[in-house]
């Protein structure tokens, strides 16, 4: 299963899956400074441990660096957060949360054509 992480650790995760699945320290900290985040190196540190931690994260070193890689995908957490959603919103109801969607105005015709023509070439593809 995997495990829930705090929107500060959804956040290190994304840059590293940015960043084909692995970063260097560095590489983070850049990234970081890019979005204006003036995290403490020790938070940053600790953060990146939780995720070790939550077996989302594995680190290698490469002589006095440390390099981390991603263990779950981007496409497999946002699976499960979803099945999550669902579970705790709509009993596992895909249909309730859709019909939301719609109502909501959340999901456009356009988003609804379009999500309609790759329900068609997944099932054809079977």
């Amino acid at each position: 299963m995997i495990q829930q992480v705090s929107d500060s650790e959804l956040e290190l995760m994304k840059i590293v899956w940015a960043n084909g699945g692995s970063a260097l320290y560095a590489q983070i900290m850049e990234e970081l400074a890019k979005t204006g985040r003036t995290w403490q190196k020790n938070t940053i540190i600790t953060l990146l441990s939780r995720l070790v931690e939550k077996g989302m994260l594995k680190t290698n070193k490469i002589g006095r660096r440390n390099e981390y890689t991603a263990v779950v995908s981007e496409s497999d957490y946002q699976a499960a957060q979803a099945q999550t959603l669902l579970n705790k919103l709509y009993e596992g109801n895909a249909k309730g949360l859709v019909a939301t969607l719609i109502q909501r105005e959340m999901l456009s015709a356009e988003d609804y054509e379009e999500l309609r023509a790759f329900w068609e070439k997944e099932r054809g593809g079977e």
